[in-house]
Parts: structure tokens; C-alpha cells; sequence
């Protein structure tokens, strides 16, 4: 599994080591097309790697319905919030085709990093990363969405 966790953006600067810790803490899980993972609002206690097949990341607007935010693929990760506040879930998690996933308890994550710094230090810029990609993509789609409705 090593090697399929070196081919995962968030695991890109760990080292072997690292990586077989990593590797002791993931969870495989198979999961079936139109599976909630998890609901917006829901306790998030871990986060999640598509091995294969999709994800549909997604938020319900009263009187409209679903509106996807993201597709996520195979090497996509999400759910990683959960590993890094307390807050409830922010969207919906929503299986689009029959999935193998990787599981990573918040619990079992917290062991492994209050043991190696190093390691906490480099998943947490790897998470911040990510958080600010995710950050200026919303920003983009925000600013599209006012332009096509004329603005305020």
C-alpha cells in the first residue's frame, strides 16, 4: 500500500518511514454508488482517500436541492477538515460510482503526530495547501457566479 499512498498529493513529501506509519492507520473501505458518507453538519472524525471510482462533495440549498460542489477521483482526498478543527461537517459526501476508499481516524492521526512532529509538520502544510487551493477555487466560482448574475 506504500506505493499507492506515494502516488497521494497529501502524502508527496513523506519519506518511507513516514509513509508505513501513514500506512498502519488506513482503513480500507468498499463502498457503493449514491452512499452518504457523511451530511453536512454531521461530527467529522475522519478523513478519506479515493483509491478508485468518484466522490460527489456536495451542499443542499433549501428550496433548490444539491448542488455539487466538486467530483472527486482517484488521489483525491477530503474530509481532511475534520482532522484539523472540531467543527461540524461543511458538506455532503456522496458516493458516485462503487468506490475503494482509505479511511484515516482523527484519533489514531493525533497518536501518530503527537510522536513525529516532522511528520505532523509536513501533513499540516500539505493540509493548509489544499485548504487554500480549495479557498481560491470557491473565490473564482463566487466571482463568476456574480458576474453572471449582474453583481450586487
Amino acid at each position: 500500500m506504500i506505493e499507492l499512498l506515494k502516488k497521494i498529493h497529501l502524502f508527496a513529501t513523506l519519506l518511507e518511514p513516514e509513509l508505513a506509519k501513514i500506512e498502519k492507520i488506513c482503513r480500507p473501505e468498499a463502498v457503493a454508488k449514491d452512499t452518504v458518507l457523511f451530511k453536512e453538519g454531521d461530527d467529522g472524525d475522519r478523513c478519506y482517500i479515493i483509491m478508485k471510482g468518484e466522490v460527489r462533495i456536495s451542499k443542499f440549498i433549501p428550496h433548490i436541492g444539491e448542488e455539487a460542489l466538486a467530483v472527486l477521483k482517484p488521489g483525491d482526498y477530503f474530509g481532511e477538515m475534520a482532522l484539523i478543527d472540531n467543527f461540524p461537517r461543511s458538506a455532503h459526501a456522496i458516493v458516485n460510482s462503487d468506490a475503494a476508499l482509505l479511511s484515516i481516524n482523527k484519533t489514531e492521526l493525533d497518536k501518530i503526530l503527537i510522536m513525529d512532529h516532522e511528520l505532523g509538520y509536513k501533513l499540516l502544510w500539505a493540509f493548509t495547501k489544499t485548504l487554500s487551493k480549495r479557498l481560491r477555487e470557491t473565490n473564482e466560482k463566487m466571482a463568476s457566479f456574480l458576474a453572471m448574475s449582474g453583481g450586487f
